[in-house]
């Protein structure tokens, strides 16, 4: 059983993404217009024509997997690298919005630290291989084993 604050954070974070999600959708409140570099930048988003319904469909699966409790640490893996770009574009091109987003970078950090287990096999240094049972399955090329 996950603590009391491993569940407000999964919570706090979920609803993040899954409304900022909802918003990129259906326009539900307006955002503030972006100035300057970060607008520039977003504008050259928006003529791709393709990476805001990616980004905010993302978003929104995302959200509604930490929402409801289900696929945690592949949520928190799919949104890691969106919330890399959106440090880099705080720090680098609208510092405006920066607290929201050390809230965001903080509970990402916590609910990883805090699934941390299920990270575990993604972060050994040397894979390690699986005991033999017998028989291949069918169709399955035979194993090689080096001496």
């Amino acid at each position: 059983m996950k603590s009391t604050a491993t569940h407000a954070a999964r919570l706090l974070l979920g609803l993040v993404f899954f409304i900022l999600g909802l918003n990129g959708f259906l326009q539900l409140f307006p955002l503030p217009p972006t100035q300057g570099a970060a607008g520039e930048f977003i504008g050259g988003l928006v003529a791709s024509g393709y990476f805001f319904p990616l980004l905010f469909g993302t978003y929104t699966i995302a959200g509604a997997a930490l929402l409801t409790g289900r696929f945690v640490p592949l949520a928190l893996t799919v949104l890691a690298p969106v919330i890399v770009n959106i440090v880099a574009i705080h720090i680098f091109l609208d510092p405006a919005e920066l607290p929201l987003t050390i809230l965001v970078v903080g509970a990402e950090t916590f609910l990883a630290w805090s699934y941390r287990a299920a990270f575990r096999p993604l972060l050994r240094a040397r894979e390690e291989s699986a005991p033999m049972t017998g028989k291949a399955a069918p169709g399955a090329p035979a194993a090689e084993h080096a001496a």
